[in-house]
């Protein structure tokens, strides 16, 4: 079975057929679990790879869009949100929250409502990749695309 006809692969491939009839997800040889695993299977920069990092909040949940070759700050994110208590998010959580799994939580297809902040440093580069729902799928796509696909707010969220 290609992993393209998995649940979660599918909910990502939908979202952005949605959007953008054209746009498809890319089934990798190689995992892309991480960003250097996902620059060295599709041959570009870190930087291009888009990490989703999900945050707890008081209250709810935040996802972050960051730049393969860059560390989203508790700090910033604190400051911007005005929230004391932020923390990455569980797997458990990660999973209940988004639909996907570590490594492979793609920006859309989410299967609950959650905010999302996109750093500017991703505007470096032409094309970026994101996961798709698998460890082993992305889906190339611009920043202005991104920021429309996820309706993020663009914010400085790095170190």
């Amino acid at each position: 079975m290609t992993l393209l006809n998995k649940e979660p692969v599918k909910r990502a491939e939908k979202a952005l057929k949605e959007f953008d009839n054209s746009m498809m997800v890319i089934e990798l040889n190689s995992t892309a679990r991480t960003a250097v695993d996902a620059a060295n299977s599709l041959n570009c920069e870190v930087g291009a790879i888009v990490k989703s990092l999900l945050f707890r909040t008081d209250d709810t949940f935040l996802l972050c869009l960051v730049s393969g070759d860059k560390r989203c700050s508790l700090n910033k994110l604190k400051k911007i949100t005005l929230i004391k208590d932020i923390s990455m998010a569980s797997p458990e959580d990660v999973k209940l929250q988004t639909g996907y799994t570590i490594g492979g939580v793609s920006p859309v297809g989410h299967i609950k409502k959650i905010k999302i902040f996109i750093d500017e440093s991703l505007k470096r580069f032409k094309d970026i990749f994101a996961a798709a729902g698998h460890p082993n799928c992305v889906f190339k796509i611009n920043f202005e695309n991104l920021l429309k696909i996820t309706q993020g707010e663009i914010k400085d969220i790095v170190e």
